[in-house]
C-alpha cells in the first residue's frame, strides 16, 4: 500500500497581501475586450481583410478601357502623379496607380459596410442618376443625384435638427458637376472631414478626396 499525500491548497501557503497598501503590481481590474471588440480590432489591422485584392487584376481595368483619360488641352496639372504618359493627343493613366488606390478604396468601403456605416452615392448626371439610385436601394444605402444645396452637410444640425446624422463615407462617381466644375459635396465632405472616394478624371482635381 502507497502512503499519498493530502492534496496541498497553495492558497493556505501563500500570504494574501492587502491591495490597497502593497506595493505588488495588482491584477488588472478593468473588463477585458470582449470577443467582437478584438475580432473588429483583428480586422481593422488586417492588410486585405475582405479579399478586395482578388476582386479584379490589372488586365480587366485594361478590358473595360479604364486607362484611358480626357485630351491633354483639358488636362489638370494636380493628376500628374496617376498619369502614365500620352497617345494621339489622349492621356494614358498608369494602371499600377489606379489598381492600387481602387483596392485601398474597396477596403475602406467594405470596412464602413461591415460596420453599419451610412454610405452616400453622388453622380450629377441624367444618363446614370437611375443606375446609381437602384444600386444604392439595392444595398441599403443611400445616393444622391440632384442639385447639391450648399449647407447641407455644414449646416445640418439647423436645416434637419440637432438629430441627424451625417454620412460616414461618400462614393462620387464623378467628382465634377453637370456644367464640370467641381461638385460642392466634395469641399462640404472635406469641411465636415467626411471620407470620400472618388473616380477621378484627368481633368479634376484629386487634392479634396481622400
Amino acid at each position: 500500500m502507497i502512503a499519498t499525500r493530502p492534496a496541498i491548497n497553495l492558497r493556505n501557503i501563500i500570504p494574501r497581501v492587502c491591495s490597497r497598501y502593497s506595493t505588488l503590481p495588482q491584477p488588472n481590474e478593468t473588463p477585458s475586450e470582449s470577443i467582437e471588440e478584438q475580432v473588429e480590432t483583428a480586422d481593422l489591422k488586417h492588410p486585405d481583410y475582405f479579399n478586395v485584392r482578388n476582386l479584379f487584376t490589372v488586365k480587366d481595368l485594361f478590358d473595360a478601357r479604364v486607362h484611358y483619360g480626357h485630351k491633354i488641352g483639358s488636362f489638370d496639372e494636380r493628376m500628374t502623379p496617376y498619369i502614365y504618359g500620352n497617345r494621339l493627343g489622349h492621356l494614358i493613366f498608369d494602371l499600377d496607380i489606379t489598381a492600387e488606390h481602387l483596392r485601398q478604396a474597396l477596403n475602406i468601403t467594405a470596412h464602413t459596410a461591415y460596420r453599419d456605416g451610412v454610405i452616400l452615392f453622388f453622380l450629377r448626371g441624367a444618363h446614370n442618376s437611375h443606375i446609381v439610385e437602384k444600386t444604392a436601394l439595392e444595398c441599403g444605402e443611400f445616393a444622391h443625384t440632384r442639385f447639391w444645396r450648399g449647407g447641407i452637410f455644414t449646416n445640418a444640425n439647423k436645416q434637419f435638427g440637432e438629430a441627424t446624422r451625417l454620412p460616414d463615407l461618400c462614393i462620387f462617381f464623378n467628382t465634377l458637376n453637370n456644367i464640370l466644375l467641381q461638385h460642392t459635396a466634395v469641399r462640404d465632405s472635406a469641411k465636415m472631414s467626411i471620407a470620400t472616394i472618388g473616380i477621378v478624371d484627368s481633368n479634376c482635381n484629386p487634392n479634396l478626396i481622400t
